[in-house]
């Protein structure tokens, strides 16, 4: 049984907030679902190239460095904010019904989310200007993060979105009880992932999400001067399943177990294992 919209809890804001952690720790502590839109980012771009969107066309054509001393509004629009909300719709719309999905992404808009569950991370400027210094970012990059982020609070405010102002002030823990405690009542009636066997699926599902998302970026001619999956080490979700595992595993792409059908076996941080319960 596919999904309807119904079965999925919303988390947006800006670049740098801490959405993907927050979604992480939230789908393995309860048994949900975890829907990443950076990991289809990729995917996202092929579906609107292959429908003719100009902006999209432009970004694959446009040199590397030219694309970030673009014009903003040019930036803006080759980010494809605007163009991929339907294809995330879309991609959750295919998903199983149960157990619960945690969407969390930049395009989680407003306009997205429509009437379901939502809330919206919203940095203060000083605290994304200082979590994006932090990372390895292109000047021309991090400019547009930040302008990104202004574009997300100004259609948050206008919507009168559910906020969490994040400054800094709270630790992680004090941000995902109040991302828990906003989303009680839909935790509360489930439905949830009820064995390790379904925990195991979801984590697979969360994990393999970001191989593809490497795989499909490498398809590029461009990208591929870059390196391949060979050279990208990225923190995989420990998968043994226990409810109360937050540990990670570093792992090259290219060494993720392959498919078909995700039956082989669990990766697992060190000194854990599978029991079933």
């Amino acid at each position: 049984m596919t999904s309807s919209l119904e079965s999925v809890m919303w988390l947006g804001g800006p670049p740098g907030v801490g959405k993907t952690t927050v979604a992480r720790l939230l789908a393995r502590r309860h048994g949900l679902r975890w829907y990443n839109a950076d990991t289809h980012t990729w995917q996202h771009r092929d579906r609107a190239i292959a429908a003719g969107h100009p902006a999209a066309i432009r970004y694959e054509e446009m040199p590397v460095p030219d694309r970030w001393s673009a014009p903003m509004e040019d930036r803006l629009a080759m980010s494809l904010h605007h163009v991929r909300g339907p294809m995330v719709q879309n991609d959750l719309r295919a998903l199983p019904a149960a157990p619960l999905t945690i969407a969390e992404g930049t395009p989680i808009t407003p306009e997205v989310v429509g009437s379901g569950p939502a809330l919206w991370l919203l940095p203060t400027p000083e605290l994304q200007r200082d979590r994006l210094n932090e990372r390895d970012l292109h000047p021309g990059i991090r400019e547009f993060y930040q302008h990104l982020g202004k574009v997300i609070v100004t259609e948050v405010r206008q919507f009168g979105g559910r906020v969490v102002v994040i400054d800094g002030s709270c630790g992680l823990e004090h941000v995902v009880t109040e991302v828990e405690g906003h989303f009680a009542d839909v935790l509360a009636h489930g439905p949830v992932a009820t064995n390790q066997s379904e925990r195991r699926q979801l984590l697979r599902y969360a994990n393999r999400a970001f191989v593809v998302q490497y795989q499909t970026f490498f398809t590029r001619s461009w990208a591929r001067a870059l390196g391949d999956t060979s050279d990208v080490v990225l923190p995989f979700s420990c998968e043994c399943a226990r409810e109360g595992c937050e540990e990670q595993v570093d792992l090259a792409v290219a060494d993720f177990p392959a498919p078909p059908d995700d039956t082989s076996p669990p990766l697992l941080a060190l000194g854990h294992d599978i029991y079933e319960r």
